[in-house]
């Protein structure tokens, strides 16, 4: 399909050995990936946020690395640190009743501009910058209206020449104000197939009329511990194969092609099992 690429999330798997990589050692992972795929998303980088005073960007030398590895025609898909993300730093290992911190970084021009000063060295590798935001609750976010307005002042100053994309976790948020706001910003929603976020398909359906031009399919599944435990986290076989949502989703892609809409179809090993199988099912669907 012309404008449908298909990758992972992540890609540095010993246990794709005999799927993606050859059975031996001393090997370029991502070269060798990028012989079966079109693209993968860079998530390593979302995890940056690690104190006030503690934010880690990527590191020229990776990126640089990481453009040698592919060809020309690579793209990767590079999803934002949560550093610019995140309305508070995490509680996980925090007492309950401990208060919730302000990340003073969120929606920050500043450390986005030294980010995009980094990431541009991609040049046409550069696929999309996909900002991901955790479930807000009414503590962290009182509204989607609040939201879009402080979302809206923090895209405004930010660089037009690089394409962004939107992934949200509040199924409450997908709605019309919504996908009217990604569309005024020139930005592009990601779906997601997985966690509690309603089927692709349903939302799809609902707000095709807004999705233009380019448009990311996340494939996550919907529980992470059981299918790790499952797998032993080798993910070399299809553990739950989800053949209806397949070939939900492979509708779905017949008909942004024939929109002519770029598709990035990412899929994480947690979503069936594999990911490079599930590409392989999917493609086997499309024809």
């Amino acid at each position: 399909m012309k404008h449908l690429r298909t990758g992972t999330c992540s890609w540095k798997y010993d246990s794709w050995q005999g799927i993606v990589y050859p059975d031996m050692k001393g090997f370029n992972y991502l070269e060798e990936y990028s012989k079966h795929f079109s693209s993968v998303e860079i998530d390593q980088w979302f995890w940056s946020l690690f104190g006030v005073d503690k934010v880690k960007l990527p590191e020229p030398a990776t990126i640089n690395e990481y453009i040698r590895s592919v060809p020309g025609d690579f793209k990767f898909t590079v999803k934002i640190p949560n550093s610019i993300t995140l309305t508070h730093f995490y509680t996980h290992g925090k007492p309950k009743d401990s208060p919730m911190e302000i990340n003073p970084y969120f929606f920050s021009p500043d450390l986005f501009g030294k980010f995009l000063a980094l990431v541009q060295s991609f040049g046409d590798k550069l696929g999309l910058l996909m900002f991901q935001f955790e479930y807000l609750n009414k503590q962290k976010m009182s509204s989607l209206r609040e939201f879009l307005e402080r979302f809206d002042r923090f895209i405004r100053v930010c660089p037009s020449e690089f394409s962004y994309a939107v992934e949200i976790r509040n199924p409450n948020y997908l709605n019309e104000s919504y996908f009217k706001f990604l569309n005024a910003s020139r930005m592009y929603h990601v779906f997601v197939q997985g966690y509690y976020m309603p089927p692709v398909v349903e939302i799809y359906k609902k707000y095709r009329e807004y999705i233009r031009e380019k448009v990311v399919i996340r494939l996550m599944g919907s529980d992470r511990p059981g299918i790790e435990e499952r797998s032993g986290n080798r993910w070399d076989r299809i553990i739950d194969p989800r053949n209806k949502e397949l070939a939900d989703i492979a509708e779905v892609i017949r008909d942004l092609e024939k929109r002519g809409i770029m598709v990035f179809l990412n899929v994480n090993n947690h979503y069936e099992g594999s990911a490079p199988l599930t590409i392989r099912r999917i493609k086997e669907m499309l024809g």
